[in-house]
């Protein structure tokens, strides 16, 4: 494969980024691992989601302490910079919350076998949280077409009848709003975007894509740089994975006549009912999210992030190391980790299943 000067740069950034995370991510605690019989060596270097962060640093933690001679590195650097450095062969796998588009399957993968191709696994459910921060309101509905004008800056101030409307009683300040959006190419971005196109099409006409596609607001990098954003900025609004929302106000989205707050099971429930991509290989189990349920039972506000992994790795025995580390992602345990650390949804047992039997045909 020839690589592209954008390709080099992703592969120099990525390795050096992994390198530099191995710090935190390998001493991150101090508890001596257990007596183990795995036969597993090597390091993996891998980047990707900065939704998956939290999770990732509790993954690696975990698998490092079972696998004593396993070196886990993940630089959460963005899902678009992930399958980028991925593709370039930076990476031994990509984190993403976006699945690879058409485009990016009609090419080559360099750390793959030659005339083979990649694979994504869903490893990650989690809802995104529109995240706020108004002072004097400590509660906040929205419904889909308010909240597209808010992002492209077509509604300005907070105390704007469309919002006022959603919200009878409530002290809304007359001040400027600052929506804050991601900078970099994220998969969090697209879905976002997904669930306004697919709810209010006439107010968010703009296809989904990792970038976001209106000249508005703020732009921040990466989850952590959108929840500062919000945090130190004033009558603040952003979008990030609802483990990052911490002490941040959350509105409540619209779903059906109910205006409801996010759980971890009304995001898994959306997911459980959507279906897999269309016209893909069998092992790839990209999902089409159905976001337009008016159960309120359902967040529709959801992620699926996944690892992008080779169906069949150039380097068989990084291959297989790849292959136990997201197999452990997507067990019951690794899943049971995660929604401890970063209250993520478990995958349900139908789709852990899937994903095993995807990871049986990786090499």
């Amino acid at each position: 494969m020839n690589v592209s000067r954008l390709g080099r740069a992703a592969v120099v950034a990525a390795v050096a980024a992994v390198a530099l995370s191995s710090c935190a991510a390998n001493e991150g605690g101090s508890t001596a691992p257990s007596e183990s019989a795995s036969s597993l060596s090597g390091t993996i270097n891998a980047a990707g989601a900065s939704s998956q962060g939290s999770a990732q640093e509790a993954w690696v933690a975990a698998f490092q302490t079972e696998n004593p001679d396993v070196t886990i590195n993940y630089d959460p650097s963005g899902s678009g910079a992930g399958r980028e450095a991925f593709i370039a062969g930076g990476v031994d796998f990509a984190g993403s919350d976006s699945f690879l588009n058409d485009d990016e399957l009609a090419g080559t993968f360099a750390a793959c076998a030659p005339d083979t191709k990649a694979i994504d696994l869903p490893v990650y459910i989690s809802p995104i949280a529109v995240i706020y921060n108004v002072e004097g309101v400590d509660e906040l509905n929205l419904d889909a077409a308010t909240l597209a004008k808010i992002f492209k800056g077509e509604i300005t101030t907070w105390n704007d009848p469309a919002i006022a409307s959603l919200n009878p009683g409530a002290t809304l300040p007359a001040a400027n709003i600052t929506a804050v959006h991601r900078s970099d190419d994220s998969g969090t971005t697209k879905n976002f975007a997904d669930y306004l196109n697919q709810n209010a099409p006439e107010a968010w006409d703009q296809k989904p894509s990792d970038t976001f596609p209106y000249q508005a607001g703020e732009g921040a990098q990466g989850t952590s740089g959108v929840v500062d954003a919000v945090t130190n900025g004033v009558n603040t609004i952003g979008y990030a994975d609802a483990s990052r929302a911490g002490d941040l106000g959350v509105a409540n989205i619209k779903v059906g006549d109910e205006f409801v707050g996010y759980t971890a099971e009304a995001a898994a429930a959306v997911v459980a009912e959507s279906p897999l991509v269309e016209g893909r290989e069998a092992n790839d189990l990209a999902i089409a999210l159905d976001r337009k349920t008016t159960d309120p039972s359902h967040y529709p506000l959801v992620l699926v992030s996944y690892a992008i992994v080779c169906q069949e790795y150039a380097d068989a025995e990084q291959g297989e190391l790849v292959k136990n580390y997201v197999g452990y992602l997507a067990s019951e345990a690794g899943q049971a980790t995660a929604a401890e650390q970063a209250g993520s949804a478990p995958l349900s047992s139908e789709l852990a299943d899937k994903v095993a039997a995807a990871l049986e045909s990786v090499k």
